[in-house]
């Protein structure tokens, strides 16, 4: 695909996305970094904030398979997974596929659902493929998971720990939109939300066919050491207990890359990696005590790395 089509294309697709969410398209546009990038998305905010909304029109958006899962505590594995089921007929077991064999699967409110339960999505986010009573089966391309929560409501939930908060390629939390944005909201979307007049853009041939672009995005040395500097900032940092893993290092460097061939550029510059290092690395870091104490969030930290480590000279990153 040329870069001036896709640009069009791109266009269209928020043009699709603003018939239901009102002033959202740099969300959109890193939701779309995340599934070219292969990963999957947890957003995180206050209720009412469009979250779940979001995530809808988005699927709208793409000519994809969509499915949903409502979180609650008796939430089972094989209610996502699916399981075997005996069929009397045939006196024979059959598959019963779970909501996750899908494209865009929207996990909501996430943290509501028993560990055990949270934890059967590790493997299909990593490897997309299910493990269902010894036999393997893997997953249709393109695959995300995009998961929401609340932070503020902790009765009944379960809150993901830390590795699975890894699996996660980025953290999104949208805000509270401007009185302008919320007018037109109102407007535009008060009474009904139109889900059924966005229009997809995107078919899974062409979006599989974006991901291999972007592996192609050019990535120089100088780049390479300032993500890794920025690692090793995190890992140091007298406020932070346990920093970013290479894992994180590796979703930082393949989204500065998606996020360069969003942009029309086929070669990252530094301003790539500062874009997406908050999305991609605030939910990774423990914070000591002390900082939680004083309110000191990740999101600060970060900006306070990105401003103190130097950026790599301009001139060695074109190719």
């Amino acid at each position: 695909m040329e870069n001036k089509q896709l640009q069009q294309q791109l266009t269209s697709l928020w043009n699709e996305m603003e018939k239901v969410v009102i002033g959202r398209n740099k969300e959109f546009k890193k939701l779309f970094t995340a599934l070219l990038t292969e990963g999957h998305v947890l957003f995180e905010d206050l209720p009412g904030t469009g979250k779940t909304t979001m995530v809808k029109a988005f699927a709208r958006g793409l000519d994809c398979l969509f499915s949903r899962i409502q979180c609650t505590p008796d939430l089972l594995p094989s209610d996502i997974l699916g399981g075997s089921i005996f069929n009397p007929k045939t006196n024979d077991f059959y598959l019963r596929k779970g909501a996750v064999f899908t494209n865009i699967l929207l996990v909501d409110e996430i943290n509501r659902a028993l560990p055990r339960t949270q934890s059967s999505l590790l493997e299909c986010m990593e490897e997309r493929q299910v493990t269902i009573e010894g036999e393997t089966y893997p997953l249709s391309s393109p695959f995300i998971v995009l998961a929401t929560q609340n932070p503020v409501d902790s009765e009944g939930t379960f809150p993901l720990p830390e590795a699975q908060m890894d699996r996660f390629l980025m953290k999104l939390e949208l805000g509270y939109p401007t009185m302008e944005e919320e007018a037109q909201m109102l407007a535009q979307v008060g009474d009904d939300i139109p889900f059924e007049e966005v229009e997809s853009q995107f078919t899974p041939e062409q979006i599989e066919q974006l991901q291999r672009a972007c592996r192609e995005v050019h990535v120089d040395s100088a780049i390479l050491h300032y993500i890794t500097k920025l690692a090793s900032e995190t890992r140091n940092h007298s406020l932070i207990s346990i920093g970013v893993s290479p894992r994180a290092s590796k979703a930082l460097y393949k989204t500065a890359k998606t996020w360069a061939f969003l942009n029309g550029r086929d070669f990252v510059i530094p301003d790539d990696v500062k874009e997406m290092v908050i999305s991609v690395w605030s939910h990774r870091l423990i914070l000591q005590t002390e900082a939680r104490m004083n309110d000191t969030s990740p999101e600060e930290l970060l900006e306070a790395m990105i401003a103190e480590v130097p950026l790599p000279e301009e001139q060695v990153l074109r190719v």
